[in-house]
């Protein structure tokens, strides 16, 4: 296991107990040090263990081998507590991992079997509400106490925020990748069909121009990138896209009425090309409804592991 070394990275966390952060990717594990002045040490990406049904105990043995290997590289700074982040189903209050068919596990106490393993109170929680609470608390969300905050990925999901404080609804709220849009539209990876996630996130818009014309892009940017050149494909399944991205931020405007929806993942990196059409149509579809801001993230591809700090810090603090 190879660490790479990354002292005194400027973030946002400030000082507090120093703690350890691990995110627990479908396909890599990110992990980092936080020293007592907010300092992240030791960023690391290693691959994410994988032995089917061992999977989960892999992965407890893999923050225990970080824990180690963070104290080796840096001995003068002592953890106090590791903040644990997973995809999948998560109860965060519990510190269960109710359910992550891609990973293999269901009802694994990951909070306990770490803290049995790795001797720190662990706080466990979803990998992207995690992130939206780096948003919420340090980031673009910050201004707002009514906001969701939506990554757009692989896949896509979102945390919810309400009067300030974060709905988690047991572990499933959030799953905005999963609210139906089209019920004539793809079939999803969860087996419903017209999902958010089947026409929007970055592996459809890949998945859907391979289908319709037999070339498979390198990646959601280069979809984007034929769309503006005027690639006819392109051009359509970024079109639906972005309604079916309106049309989700129009039903939680009905339903929650936030402030602001703070878009972060990779899509978010497109800038103009995707917030100038994606409010437009969200104006189109809205009445009476309050409005609200749509904007980017701001802190960028570690929001998981801060956020993941912080919950740590907040074990402890």
């Amino acid at each position: 296991m190879t660490l790479t070394s990354v002292v005194d990275q400027a973030l946002p966390l400030g000082n507090g107990p120093a703690v350890i952060a691990v995110d627990v990717g479908g396909t890599d594990t990110k992990a980092a040090l936080f020293d007592e002045s907010g300092r992240m040490l030791g960023l690391s990406r290693t691959p994410t263990p994988r032995n089917g049904a061992g999977t989960a105990s892999a992965v407890v043995t893999r923050v225990r081998e970080l824990s180690l290997q963070f104290a080796a590289d840096f001995p003068d700074v002592h953890p106090r507590a590791v903040g644990l982040l997973a995809p999948g189903v998560v109860d965060d209050d519990a510190g269960i991992g109710i359910l992550s068919a891609n990973l293999h596990w269901s009802n694994v106490p990951f909070k306990q079997l770490t803290e049995d393993l790795v001797q720190l109170p662990t706080t466990f929680s979803h990998d992207v509400r995690a992130a939206g609470e780096a948003e919420f608390r340090l980031g673009a969300a910050r201004p707002y106490q009514n906001v969701v905050v939506l990554v757009i990925g692989t896949g896509i999901a979102g945390s919810l925020f309400i009067n300030g404080h974060a709905h988690t609804g047991a572990g499933y709220a959030g799953e905005i990748g999963h609210s139906i849009v089209d019920p004539a539209g793809p079939v999803c990876g969860c087996g419903s069909r017209g999902c958010l996630e089947s026409i929007a996130s970055a592996g459809a818009l890949v998945r859907r121009y391979t289908e319709l014309t037999g070339i498979r892009p390198t990646g959601a940017r280069e979809v984007l990138a034929l769309a503006q050149a005027g690639d006819a494909a392109a051009t359509a399944i970024w079109s639906d896209a972005l309604d079916a991205l309106a049309l989700s931020i129009a039903q939680l405007a009905a339903v929650l009425a936030p402030e602001a929806v703070v878009i972060g993942g990779g899509l978010a990196q497109s800038g103009d090309r995707l917030f100038v059409p994606l409010r437009e149509r969200v104006n189109a579809l809205l009445s009476f409804h309050r409005r609200p801001v749509i904007l980017p993230a701001s802190i960028g591809e570690n929001a998981g592991l801060l956020g993941g700090a912080l919950r740590a810090r907040d074990l402890v603090s």
